[in-house]
Parts: structure tokens; sequence; C-alpha cells
């Protein structure tokens, strides 16, 4: 098998397992949204660390030790996270897959945004033409909920600042998921023996079956992870743009189709505005690609200066 098909296959995976985690969160009930991600965080650890040993990677620990910005930019990058992942939870224990999905459509808008705030990016016509239609479909769900669909933001706006902290770090998959994890570790394991004295934990106590999946948490969240490393490496950034589309299309399914949440006509044309949002966005981004491949390039100037 070629590169690019490999490519593909990690790509359509990780997004494929990303779209159906709605489903495996759901099997954890009856733990609590604190309690699922207090084991995601301390499992993704474990897992993590044994595979990190099995490659026998684990020098970068101690060039990182002597990073102290890197560190500060890692704690950052594992708030933005643990927000993002409780969120998430929360939304679909409480019946809002619909609206996670939304939070995931909406992230390339915002990230978008969070490029010409903080990196100072100049927009083209078409990413503010996306970014309008994108602000019109926020006006039309806050007035179809009657409040503004803040799980949905939230999501959004936490997964791009921990994508442009990421950006920053330009950290491994593998090792970033570690270290992160790693600082959050502590304050989990707390909450989970508080829960336990408390005789509020459900871990060990409502069956095999749910002990196991907790504990496997965090291959759940390592392994999509890894896949999406194996496909950025191999595919064009186009290509993952476009694929990144298919775990909210799975997730809103999920929320229609398995949990049937409800989709009246106003939220359903909120939802046609981002997703008409992103057909422009998306069409825009492959048109400047294409320019800018077809421009030629100026030919490199001989070096004439004397080797020394």
């Amino acid at each position: 098998m070629n590169q690019l098909r490999l490519g593909y296959l990690y790509g359509v995976g990780a997004y494929l397992l990303w779209g159906f985690f709605p489903i495996y969160l759901k099997l954890l009930r009856p733990a609590g949204p604190a309690e699922i991600l207090a084991h995601r965080i301390v499992w993704s650890v474990a897992f993590v660390a044994l595979l990190l040993a099995a490659m026998r990677h684990v020098g970068f620990l101690r060039t990182l030790a002597r990073r102290p910005r890197a560190l500060a930019g890692i704690a950052l990058a594992a708030a933005l996270i643990a927000v993002n992942w409780g969120t998430y939870i929360y939304g679909v224990n409480s019946d809002r897959v619909v609206e996670t999905a939304l939070g995931y459509f909406i992230n390339p808008l915002v990230s978008v945004l969070f490029g010409v705030v903080a990196l100072r990016e100049r927009l083209r016509p078409g990413q503010w033409a996306a970014l309008g239609v994108g602000a019109l479909a926020v006006a039309v769900l806050t007035v179809d909920y009657g409040r503004l669909p803040w799980l949905a933001l939230t999501l959004a706006f936490s997964f791009a600042g921990y994508g442009l902290v990421k950006k920053r770090l330009g950290l491994p998959a593998v090792e970033g998921l570690f270290v992160e994890s790693a600082v959050l570790a502590l304050p989990a394991l707390a909450y989970l023996a508080w829960l336990s004295s408390r005789g509020d934990s459900t871990f060990g106590h409502v069956s095999a079956g749910h002990t196991a999946l907790l504990v496997l948490a965090g291959a759940a969240t390592a392994i999509p992870l890894l896949l999406f490393a194996g496909a950025a490496n191999r595919l064009p950034l186009s290509t993952v743009g476009m694929l990144q589309y298919l775990a909210p299309i799975l997730q809103l399914g999920c929320g229609v189709l398995i949990f049937h949440e409800p989709m009246p006509p106003a939220r359903l044309a909120g939802f046609a505005l981002v997703w008409l949002a992103l057909v422009v966005f998306t069409v825009d981004a492959l048109q400047n690609t294409r320019r800018t491949r077809a421009t030629p390039q100026p030919p490199s100037t001989p070096n004439l200066t004397p080797a020394r």
C-alpha cells in the first residue's frame, strides 16, 4: 500500500472514531461527566506512557524540562483541552449531541478568526464571507434555542485555541498528549480519590464491562490522535481539511438518527447556514491552493560566493 492510500486510511479511521465517539460516551453512564473526564485523563497518561516506553522515546522529557516557556504553553494547552473534553462529555450526557456537532462545524471558522486576531493573518474576501455567514448562523440558532448556543461555541473556541497553542509549541502528537495529560493527571486522581471516599464513584461498582470501558477511555482518546498524526504526515493539508467535516457529520447523524434529538426547521436553517459558510470557506481554500501551485516560482539565483 502506498503512502497516500495509507494516509487516507489513517484519516478516515481517525474521523470515524471521533464521529461515533458519542455512542461510546453514552455507554459510560451512570458515571457523571466529571468522573468520565477524570478517567479519560488518567488512563490517557497510562496508555501513552506504555506507548512511549515501547517506542523507547522518553528522552524528550529531559529536553522539555529545560524549556520553561514551552512548559507554560503545555499547561495552557492542557487547560484548553480539559475544557473541550469536559464540555463535550457534558453535552453528550445531557442529550445535546446535535449542539456538540455544531461546535465542530463552527471550529474551522473560529480557527480562521484566531488567525486574524493572534497571528495577524490577512483574510481573503471568500474567508470574510464565510465568517459573515457563520455569524448569521449563530444568530439564527440563538433565536431557535432561545439562548446563545454556548456549548457549541465553547467547543469551537476551546479547540481552536488548543490548535493555536499546539501550532506554536510544535510538539509531536504522542509526546504532546502525554505531557498535557500528565499536567492534568494529579487533579484528576485527586478528584477520583475524593469521589471514592464519598462512595459516589461508579468505577468497579456498576459492572465489569463498565469498569473496562472507563479504563479503555485512554486508548479511545489516544488512538484517533495517532491516526490523525499519521494522516497529516502523508496527505496534503487541503485533503485533511476536507476530511475533518466527516466527524461532525457523523456526530450529527448520531444525535438525530440514533439518539432522536429534535431538529426543528429553524435549527435546520441555522445548520444550513453553517454548511454554506463551510462550503464558501472550503471552495476559497481550494482555489487559493490551485492559484499558489499555478504561480511560477522565480528561478533560484546561483550562489557565486566562493566556498570558505
